[in-house]
């Protein structure tokens, strides 16, 4: 699979002025949004709900790549599927139905994403790959942005794009989440990634269009 997407995530951005941030990695031409949801309960962070992502669909056409670090993320789907998200991605840690918590999102007509944190294996990939559209693949535990990259999470990225393709659902992304820099990009994409999420990565330099050009090179070295 060819398709390769940075997809900055605005949990490291500036929320006194969202708006102007976003526009500043959208005109850097990232068309990935990545929207990091949390409740305090799942992960110990509280930090953005729908009406983010309503404000965000209102100003932006890009993807809107909601990923949901909630517990019973079944019951704030349907928010968020009105809101406006493109893909809504939830934890298998966090519900005890993914496979009927993958089935709402796809019958919403949107992306649907699973996602395992560092600790937890790829055992329940082959009950679950039908109903998914997207595997996200958490290089830090979650929570917190500005981490470094867990160097096992990378062959664990190499074994479940083995899987998918045994599986029969190459056309799986693989999303990688957590310690995504210049140093560690290219590595998760040898392994098997198609889509970065970089916080601090983007976030943390003023020119935003030359973080994501860096991160690009270092994507094709």
């Amino acid at each position: 699979m060819n398709v390769t997407k940075i997809a900055p995530s605005i949990l490291s951005a500036d929320f006194g002025c969202l708006e102007k941030e976003v526009a500043s990695v959208v005109d850097a031409g990232c068309d990935w949004i990545h929207i990091d949801v949390m409740d305090g309960h799942f992960v110990p962070n509280i930090t953005m709900g729908p009406l983010v992502v309503s404000a965000l669909r209102r100003r932006f056409r890009c993807t809107l790549d909601v990923h949901l670090m909630i517990e019973k993320p079944e019951s704030m789907i349907p928010s968020f599927v009105e809101a406006g998200a493109d893909v809504i991605t939830i934890h298998q840690e966090a519900t005890h139905h993914p496979h009927r918590a993958l089935q709402m999102i796809r019958s919403s007509g949107l992306r649907a994403g699973l996602a395992i944190n560092p600790g937890t294996g790829l055992d329940s990939l082959p009950y679950l790959v039908g109903e998914m559209d997207l595997l996200l693949i958490m290089t830090v535990n979650p929570g917190f942005g500005g981490q470094t990259l867990i160097p096992a999470t990378v062959s664990k990225v190499a074994s479940a794009r083995r899987q998918l393709v045994e599986l029969g659902r190459g056309d799986v992304l693989i999303e990688v989440d957590g310690g995504i820099n210049e140093q560690t990009i290219r590595e998760v994409y040898e392994a098997g990634a198609n889509v970065f999420v970089a916080g601090s990565a983007v976030f943390d330099h003023s020119d935003r269009t030359d973080a994501v050009a860096r991160l690009t090179k270092a994507l094709a070295m």
